[in-house]
């Protein structure tokens, strides 16, 4: 008679899960990997008794032992002097912050449209600057959000460029570490990196993917690094000091954002897709020094609003009826393409790359092949969490 041990293979499981998550949050190594390991074994028994299942179970086995093959402890200590003896100090993060730290060279000018919202980021920029009584208080944190590639990085590196600033770009994946109780400790070298550098301007791009609403299921680390933003964000050590650390944080999800955070940008601006207005300035911009006399504007623009183009979407446009206007000037290289490509790079520049009048034909085949992956419901949606919680 065979026996169905599944539901006590689930329940063992469940218990593995609980135990691995506890020793996790204490930074227990050794029972780390080993409950990580019993879950893995007790996975793969799942996949035997289980066979409908059988792949799906074998798949959490492998991230599993995935897990044991490549946990370790928190980053490194570093020794320092303290009393005439070593002492152990904080994890050697010091240099972090400077690590994001990028040149802008992106001013106001190289925007096209958004004009409201580049004068509400000045605005925030130019109080913050200025001497001004103790009781006027300039925000800390502007959210910025709406549809992607609608230059939410662009306004924030223009920020930065325009100012003179310190520019802090961090991507999402530079600041959740795989490593226990590493990423709260990265935030806070960011905003000490920032502080010393300052004015500081840092960006931080999908920011929903590391403040989602804790109503959610989050672990204890999750947990701990939404708390230490919040703490930098209120900025206490900062309250004193007249230094600029204005952070910019973008998101294609606000729906997505804990409360605790929205609280923290009373900035929260939406960026739509451009208007025909902005189509005309942008792609201008992207064909800047090419002659674009024989481009009728007004009906260009209004294809790109019909088609719901992004300023990325704007800006692939432009580059492909560039590069069809490349192609027609140059049949000779194109022809013997095969030939050129085997020339060295010094033979390549001695050779010069023709160029021609940009025409309508150019961007209407462009237009033919880009295509914007935003439906009328999904911006819709921008649009009601703009109505309900934007606050410019």
């Amino acid at each position: 008679m065979n026996i169905d041990l599944s539901g006590v293979l689930y329940a063992q499981l469940k218990e593995a899960e609980r135990k691995y998550n506890d020793a996790k949050a204490k930074n227990e190594l050794e029972n780390v990997k080993k409950f990580a390991q019993l879950c893995a074994n007790t996975e793969k028994q799942l996949a035997e008794k289980v066979p409908d299942q059988r792949k799906a179970h074998l798949d959490k086995a492998k991230l599993w032992e995935e897990i044991v093959r490549t946990a370790r402890t928190a980053p490194r200590k570093v020794m320092v002097e303290k009393g005439g003896k070593g002492a152990e100090a904080e994890d050697d993060l010091s240099g972090f912050g400077d690590s994001l730290i990028e040149k802008s060279s992106v001013t106001w000018k190289d925007i096209g449209g958004l004009d409201e919202i580049k004068d509400l980021i000045q605005e925030t920029i130019v109080i913050a600057g200025l001497t001004k009584p103790e009781s006027v208080k300039p925000d800390k944190g502007i959210l910025l959000f709406g549809p992607p590639g609608t230059g939410k990085t662009l306004l924030a590196a223009a920020a930065a460029g325009s100012l003179k600033a310190t520019f802090f770009n961090v991507k999402v994946s530079s600041v959740l570490s795989k490593y226990f109780g590493e990423s709260s400790k990265m935030i806070t070298a960011l905003y000490e990196s920032a502080r010393k550098h300052s004015p500081s301007i840092v960006f931080i791009d999908e920011f929903d993917s590391i403040t989602m609403s804790r109503d959610g299921d989050q672990g204890e680390a999750s947990r701990k690094v939404l708390s230490t933003l919040l703490a930098e964000l209120d900025g206490f050590q900062d309250k004193k000091s007249d230094k600029l650390i204005l952070t910019l944080a973008a998101t294609n999800a606000p729906e997505s954002l804990d409360d605790a955070v929205l609280s923290r940008f009373p900035k929260r601006i939406y960026i739509p897709l451009p208007d025909r207005k902005a189509c005309q300035d942008i792609i201008r911009i992207q064909t800047k020094g090419l002659d674009i006399s024989a481009i009728d504007f007004d009906k260009l623009a209004e294809m790109c609003v019909v088609n719901r183009y992004s300023g990325r979407d704007l800006q692939n446009v432009s580059k492909d009826a560039i590069r069809s206007m490349i192609h027609r000037s140059n049949a000779e290289i194109f022809d013997d393409i095969d030939k050129m490509a085997e020339l060295s790079f010094e033979e390549l520049k001695k050779r010069t790359l023709k160029v021609s009048a940009l025409t309508m034909d150019d961007f209407i085949k462009s237009i033919a092949k880009v295509k914007s992956p935003l439906t009328t419901e999904k911006l819709a949606s921008f649009e009601k969490w703009n109505k309900e919680y934007g606050a410019a």
